[in-house]
């Protein structure tokens, strides 16, 4: 379900779990990988990626439609989980390998750098069609992180952004092909890696601290 290998300074964490659905063990396994990838010492840079078709396709459905209003554990959790890669210690670059989506997007811009396939796999927020509201920290998240205008879009419209459209968009910073998406953000990562983690750390903190405070915020509906 998840995998962790290292490159020099470079950690590659790498979802393998299908459609990389935010599951309680994919979210467990996320937490571990990423516990691992804060204790080691030296040069660090993190690469996330996913495997096959997705890169993830965010929240668990099943459990929203089922859950309703008691969602708020779970929502506060994936919450948890993107205020921690927005803080993490260490220069992070995503590898686009498949479809981003959701949840799954919004996990992406978490993250310094992103490289997406450019042949195929789309960038997408198609909540505006399931009937999903954004919660306030989701929302905050996204337009932090995204040219306004393509915020806009891609919040309202649910429009799917290919590699070369993701580019133009100002979604991803490269669009390359599907065998070179992990070893290009592992060129992104590892120059950066010598960087001092916990300097990084404040100054993303102090960046998007209204982000983390929507974050924090518990989820109710």
């Amino acid at each position: 379900m998840i995998d962790l290998r290292h490159e020099g300074g470079v950690h590659v964490l790498r979802l393998d779990d299908g459609e990389n659905r935010f599951t309680p063990d994919l979210l467990d396994g996320l937490s571990a990988a990423l516990d691992e990838v804060t204790k080691a010492t030296g040069p660090r840079a993190l690469v996330l990626t996913g495997t096959g078709k997705f890169f993830s396709a965010g929240l668990e459905l099943d459990r929203v439609i089922r859950d309703g209003d008691g969602l708020g554990p779970y929502i506060d959790r994936v919450h948890g989980l993107f205020a921690r890669l927005l803080t993490l210690p260490m220069p992070t670059v995503a590898a686009l390998n498949g479809h981003v989506v959701a949840a799954g997007a919004m996990l992406s811009l978490t993250c310094d750098y992103r490289v997406m396939r450019a042949d195929r796999g789309y960038f997408m927020l198609p909540e505006v069609d399931l009937g999903l509201p954004f919660t306030p920290g989701m929302s905050a998240l996204i337009q932090s992180r995204l040219p306004k205008a393509t915020a806009h879009e891609a919040m309202v419209t649910g429009r799917r952004y290919g590699g070369e459209e993701s580019v133009s968009a100002g979604i991803v910073h490269q669009a390359v092909a599907e065998p070179e998406v992990v070893p290009a953000a592992i060129a992104l990562a590892e120059p950066l890696a010598a960087k001092d983690g916990d300097t990084i750390a404040k100054i993303r903190t102090g960046m998007y601290r209204p982000v983390l405070d929507a974050l924090n915020l518990s989820f109710t509906i």
